[in-house]
């Protein structure tokens, strides 16, 4: 049985829910996870190996917009170093055959210094996040990051597209499910027309929650409203069916007609895997969440208009795309224990 450490970033449940998706490929593979926050709270409740030990600064968003991001790159700055630490400690404890990365590079430099296979998961190449005196200190990280990058022995970048060196692009990795849409809903109780909210692991989305139900509120039609708040938000939302934080988010993804979410990476291509019409709404300023939008259609300021936009997509038709990027993704860095 072989050995390996996933370190898993906190920041959002998008990089831990497809690093799941992987390791439900493996063959002959000990797995422990190394993440924080609701990550560490996904693995938990399915019973996967965790060291619950990251506290990742939060995003300041007011009405949807990212606030102070100078003041959080500082604070990533900050997090970065603790958590180079708290890997070297595991790193040299476990004394894990390969590690894998998703976007936590601290974990990355760690594995490389000491000479240990490693993997990097990613969407991203370089950050975006400032602008002036503070995109000096920004540009010295993406200078690091690229460094990192280079001497990786494999980076899998979940999208369609060429290879290019240790760079493999596997397509999107998504979580699967032995169910069949019609068995969710009926496990789910869902026997209307379902419109599911969903704004991930941070509390950031609340402002898309609260517009969500006040415009679907104006539509006449017979329409169940579900609102998956994460494990960030306890807040409850009236007249609506809230469901909190779970585990399975893919598969209410699947049993559901129109899903309105935040612009996160894996939450897009599991609405575009399982083919459930869906609105993204970025957080405004977010670069990466505004990118991921873009490319489906939508831009911050189209919660002016979620109204018209949900009754389209309540007629839209539902529209799956298979995709094996987890089984690629699995099978590459299976080759590096073998090798």
């Amino acid at each position: 049985m072989h050995e390996i450490d996933i370190f898993s970033s906190p920041i959002g449940l998008g990089h831990v829910t497809r690093d799941i998706a992987v390791v439900d490929e493996f063959h002959n593979m000990n797995s422990k996870f190394i993440t924080g926050a609701g990550a560490s709270k996904i693995l938990e409740k399915l019973k996967m190996k965790v060291e619950n030990v990251y506290n990742p600064p939060e995003f300041n968003v007011e009405a949807g917009e990212l606030k102070n991001s100078a003041k959080w790159l500082w604070r990533y700055y900050q997090y970065y170093k603790e958590c180079k630490e708290i890997s070297k400690k595991i790193i040299d404890e476990d004394k894990p055959e390969l590690i894998i990365s998703d976007e936590d590079f601290a974990s990355l430099s760690v594995a490389q210094q000491n000479k240990i296979t490693n993997v990097l998961i990613t969407d991203i190449l370089e950050t975006k996040f400032t602008s002036g005196f503070s995109s000096i200190i920004e540009k010295k990280m993406n200078k690091s990051m690229k460094n990192m990058i280079e001497k990786s022995d494999l980076v899998i970048i979940p999208e369609n597209g060429d290879n290019d060196g240790n760079i493999i692009r596997t397509g999107p990795i998504v979580r699967q499910t032995k169910f069949s849409r019609e068995q969710l809903r009926e496990k789910f109780f869902f026997d209307k027309k379902t419109v599911l909210i969903a704004i991930g692991g941070t509390s950031a989305g609340e402002f898309l929650i609260d517009r969500a139900i006040k415009e679907i509120g104006k539509i006449n039609q017979d329409i169940e409203v579900c609102v998956v708040a994460g494990p960030a938000l306890e807040k409850k939302f009236e007249n609506i069916k809230n469901l909190g934080f779970v585990e399975n988010l893919h598969e209410y993804i699947f049993a559901s007609d129109v899903l309105i979410s935040l612009a996160g990476k894996s939450t897009i291509d599991e609405a575009k895997c399982y083919g459930t019409p869906s609105i993204f709404i970025p957080i405004k300023d977010h670069f990466e969440q505004e990118d991921n939008a873009k490319q489906e259609g939508f831009v911050f300021e189209d919660i002016n208009r979620l109204n018209e936009l949900i009754l389209e997509k309540l007629e839209d038709k539902r529209n799956a795309r298979k995709t094996d990027g987890a089984k690629i993704a699995a099978s590459n860095i299976e080759k590096l224990i073998k090798a």
